[in-house]
């Protein structure tokens, strides 16, 4: 007989449902968020079950790579894709486990990828170096418009970037000059800890091959290169090169029914972090790339400047499936000919 199981992740708990080929339930309990635990409930099983069904929630690596330590068979559910039934007047956790381990066992379960957990260290590292890019970014702006506000006269980008305690003294009264102060002191905080960020990025992707395919793209540099990498993983699993740009989300969304559009599809399924990469790289690679600025031009002639852009960024996410899957060089003449 085979069993089929499914874990209901939460914060401090987990809900374990284990059932037979008949969608009987052997064993279902609450227990704490202990692996110890939540193995030796389910040594009995192990045996004959086929895998367990883990939510792909915030807090999923340390359950998947233990499970996968002891020797269980773990598939990652892509809860997004996991549609409740419809006509139900009573769910709880226990019915969310058996639901999990019932597509398992049908064969229909929707499946997110577990990505290596050294490559996924290292992704978590450049989410990181983002989050802190956007802090700085507020704290620049709020300068900015500290600065604006008391005296009329608005920084540019630069001048702001080369204020120091002293100079802000000079622009701005007491006692708001203490704040401006320690804002300086946070932006120049984190650029050093942003650097220490990429570099070790940087190390740990050193000798991969990918990384020189990727930096022959216009626009994409030591950033960019290593979030495609790390945020795309084995690209292999991707069965085309338009299944690649949907979950980079750069293609359109529609829902339509004999013919008629009937609204739009779940435009932020995919993966942001890719997403935000193409779009970065195409807007430098219409700057630096005489051929890529004609294509971005003509498109942006005759739509918005955004969808003119997503364009670009559709074809460069084309490209990139061809480049790392062939293992050859970017051609723009083939890109954007």
């Amino acid at each position: 007989m085979t069993l089929y199981s499914g874990i209901d992740l939460h914060a401090n708990n987990s809900v374990l449902s284990v059932l037979d080929d008949r969608d009987h339930v052997l064993f279902e309990k609450r227990l704490p968020n202990s692996l110890d635990l939540i193995v030796e409930s389910l040594q009995p099983y192990k045996e004959d079950l086929l895998a367990c069904v883990v939510e792909s929630t915030y807090n999923w690596y340390w359950l998947v790579d233990g499970l996968m330590d002891a020797g269980f068979a773990v598939r990652l559910a892509h809860t997004s894709a996991i549609p409740q039934y419809a006509g139900l007047k009573h769910s709880n956790d226990e019915t969310d486990a058996r639901h999990l381990a019932h597509l398992l066992r049908l064969g229909i379960l929707p499946e997110g990828y577990i990505m290596p957990r050294e490559q996924r260290a290292v992704r978590d590292l450049l989410r990181r170096r983002l989050l802190l890019v956007h802090q700085r970014t507020l704290h620049h702006l709020s300068v900015q418009s500290l600065i604006a506000r008391y005296t009329g006269n608005r920084l540019s980008a630069n001048q702001v970037k080369a204020l120091d305690s002293t100079r802000i003294d000079q622009l701005l009264p007491e006692p708001i000059c203490l704040g401006g102060q320690i804002t300086i002191l946070a932006m120049h905080w984190l650029d050093k800890a942003i650097d220490r960020l990429e570099r070790e990025v940087l190390k740990r992707l050193n000798a991969n091959k990918d990384y020189d395919l990727l930096t022959s793209i216009p626009g994409v540099g030591k950033i960019l290169a290593p979030t495609i990498i790390l945020e795309t993983g084995n690209i292999h699993r991707f069965s085309g090169a338009g299944h690649y740009a949907s979950y980079a989300r750069s293609v359109s969304t529609e829902k339509l029914s004999n013919g008629k559009l009937k609204g739009r599809g779940n435009k932020k399924n995919g993966n942001r972090y890719l997403a935000w990469a193409f779009m970065e790289a195409a807007h430098h690679a219409a700057i630096w790339s005489p051929e890529i600025r004609r294509f971005y031009e003509r498109r942006k002639a005759k739509r918005h400047i955004l969808v003119a852009k997503k364009t670009v960024a559709n074809k460069l996410t084309k490209a990139c499936y061809y480049m790392l899957t062939r293992q050859e060089p970017f051609d723009v003449h083939r890109a954007f000919g």
